[in-house]
């Protein structure tokens, strides 16, 4: 039976939570306790991003074990166990400080958070399923509300309560952040059970027409190399800067409300075109944040940077998981958004510790962020020349062999 409209809401944002734990919490929050980390534990900005590249490399095993998974076992089930997962691995985070303990449970919180991820998406995907403007809207409120809200949260307390207590208590930063985790998880719980009946097509076999979407996938990688550059090492470039604690919680504050009004920005866009249009134009905003405090440096640089990549970065997923929606039919959702979150994960695997090396070979984490931009604009230009599939896609679903 399907939700009632408001219940509809009311599961939207339960799934939203749990969005926060596995993308504004387990992957992005670490960005704003790498200064403490990598002061209390002398790490070099390749080492720093190694954690990310880490947490990335966890993703992409967590996306391919959906994508297999997701025939066998209900998007419901992967999402819980995997929001659940990721929990536990936040927590253990803050538990030790040696390297190979940190790598092992940033594997695992990548590893279980893309699991929990890209389910999210199928199962907002299957709200509103009669009404594309809301259907749209839903998408863009997952992943701008339920990311940004994490950043939002973390924003505001991390980075002041590092500076007043000192890079020491670092462990104390991730142990508040699986607190956050935990009062979220029966909401997310909840909403996820309410779609229990949600589940992907068994008896057929579900085809991805890999070659007339490779302008998205390739554009789709172009983001997943660039974005996560600016959320791993925003924090430790301003530091450099001499920013105070107060003005990055300001910054990351913004930059996280920015991104949970981003669905309001664009709803429509992501409505009204099928093509890969909404996502270039989303890394093409992302790409011009990324590279304007650094080729412009200033505090009011900074401001905008943050609402402008913060207006943009998380409307990514949902263009994409959008595209999916209007151009496939429903029992390939689940694989079409696992193999869109494959290529994505693999890609932002390189981007941390290449990064970080760049930074330490120039001296300066700004030309990081500059070469992040240049990618991010060459993934738009790729992007901007998919077509709509609307058309006729549908109709070869159920008789055309699939590509892979």
């Amino acid at each position: 039976m399907k939700p009632s409209y408001r219940r509809s809401w009311l599961i939207l944002a339960g799934l939203a939570l749990g969005v926060t734990v596995t993308n504004g919490f387990a992957r992005f929050s670490y960005g704003l306790i790498i200064p403490a980390m990598r002061s209390e534990m002398n790490w070099s900005y390749a080492e720093a991003g190694w954690l990310n590249t880490a947490n990335a490399f966890g993703y992409v095993v967590g996306a391919i074990a959906t994508m297999r998974m997701i025939r066998r076992r209900t998007p419901t089930n992967l999402f819980i166990f995997g929001l659940i997962a990721t929990t536990i691995a936040l927590l253990a985070t803050g538990l030790n400080s040696a390297l190979w303990w940190q790598t092992l449970w940033r594997v695992l919180a990548g590893l279980f958070g893309a699991m929990s991820f890209s389910t999210a998406g199928v199962l907002a995907a299957s709200l509103f399923q009669n009404d594309p403007q809301r259907n749209a809207l839903a998408i863009a409120v997952l992943f701008g509300m339920g990311g940004g809200l994490g950043i939002v949260l973390t924003g505001a307390i991390l980075p002041l309560m590092l500076d007043f207590y000192g890079p020491r208590f670092w462990p104390l930063a991730w142990i508040i952040v699986s607190l956050f985790s935990i009062t979220f998880l029966p909401v997310s719980l909840w909403a996820a059970l309410q779609l229990r009946a949600t589940n992907q097509e068994k008896s057929k076999k579900v085809v991805i027409p890999i070659r007339r979407i490779l302008p998205e996938l390739a554009g789709y990688a172009g983001f997943g190399l660039g974005y996560i550059v600016y959320l791993t090492f925003l924090s430790a470039w301003m530091t450099e800067q001499a920013s105070s604690s107060n003005f990055i919680s300001l910054t990351w504050v913004l930059l996280g409300s920015s991104i949970c009004v981003s669905p309001l920005v664009w709803r429509g866009i992501l409505a009204r075109h099928s093509s890969g249009w909404p996502l270039a134009m989303i890394l093409g905003c992302i790409s011009i944040g990324s590279a304007f405090p650094v080729i412009l440096p200033g505090d009011s640089s900074l401001i905008f940077s943050a609402l402008i990549f913060g207006l943009s970065v998380f409307m990514a997923p949902g263009a994409i998981t959008s595209f999916i929606r209007q151009n496939l039919p429903p029992e390939s959702w689940g694989r079409a958004i696992s193999l869109f979150t494959v290529i994505f994960a693999i890609s932002q695997t390189i981007g941390p510790f290449a990064a970080g090396l760049i930074g330490d070979l120039t001296g300066n984490i700004g030309v990081s962020l500059v070469v992040a931009a240049l990618l991010l604009m060459l993934g738009a230009l790729i992007a901007s020349q998919q077509k709509s599939l609307q058309s006729d896609i549908k109709k070869k679903c159920d008789s055309t062999p699939a590509d892979y």
